[in-house]
């Protein structure tokens, strides 16, 4: 790959990042107030995906329980993608599409969030969670990417970037995460000393 290849690159993953934001600010927000209003009500978030989607769930939780960008109270986030032993047990005994919906069922409360990423929105064990969410008075939350695939519309709030590209689409997933992240800390601790 040559230079001008290389920048050609960034630029689209750029713009792919620029139009995201710019069609989403709004969407960001709602979904940090939704967030924050779930850690005052004691409730906790629930967070799920696949590969690399996955990786972000687990970023995630950990910029919740430990701290983000402020020193402040842990709050309660679980990546749904970690204990390898829930997932295999619930994956050999019934099916992998089941392996987040069983959890849902088995730590979710009503009040508490689901934040489902899946870069296709056609991942059935993120779509199952989802649903399994929805049964259970849990709000949720989708970050997706190409047309939204089956997860869009399902959420409360859904965050689509329209990109064909997984990676560029997983760039801009874990910039919206870091966001909200930011958000959400400003909402609940914004001016106190922790």
């Amino acid at each position: 790959m040559d230079s001008k290849t290389l920048l050609n690159k960034i630029e689209e993953a750029i713009e792919i990042k620029r139009r995201f934001f710019v069609e989403n600010a709004e969407r960001l927000i709602e979904a940090a107030e939704l967030i924050a209003e779930v850690f005052r009500k004691g409730g906790k978030l629930l967070i799920v995906g696949n590969g690399g989607s996955a990786a972000d769930a687990q970023h995630l939780a950990a910029e919740f329980v430990n701290r983000f960008e402020m020193e402040r109270a842990p709050l309660p986030a679980i990546a749904l993608t970690t204990d390898t032993s829930i997932l295999t047990s619930v994956g050999n005994d019934y099916s992998f599409h089941e392996v987040f919906s069983k959890q849902v069922r088995a730590l979710g409360r009503a009040g508490d969030m689901l934040l489902a990423i899946s870069t296709s929105g056609n991942s059935e064990n993120v779509l199952k969670a989802l649903e399994q969410s929805k049964k259970m008075d849990i709000a949720t939350i989708a970050l997706t990417g190409k047309d939204g695939g089956r997860l869009k519309g399902m959420a409360d709030i859904t965050l689509v970037v329209e990109a064909e590209s997984t990676p560029r689409i997983q760039e801009v997933h874990i910039t919206a995460c870091h966001i909200l992240c930011e958000l959400t800390e400003k909402m609940l601790f914004e001016g106190q000393n922790r």
